[in-house]
């Protein structure tokens, strides 16, 4: 797996976490870690399939 694309995967991990974490506590600032979450995992199946295409 390309190197970009596990970081992308890491903090989509990380960003998914953290807005279970918003909207456990009540926290309508999750809605920005969906959001960081959709971006990081679009991103890592970027760098998949250039790194496969490649």
């Amino acid at each position: 797996m390309p190197r970009l694309a596990l970081y992308a995967l890491v903090i989509c991990l990380l960003a998914a976490t953290a807005a279970v974490v918003s909207f456990v506590q009540g926290s309508w600032l999750g809605i920005v870690w969906v959001l960081m979450a959709g971006v990081s995992s679009n991103m890592a199946i970027y760098y998949f399939r250039r790194a496969k295409a490649g």
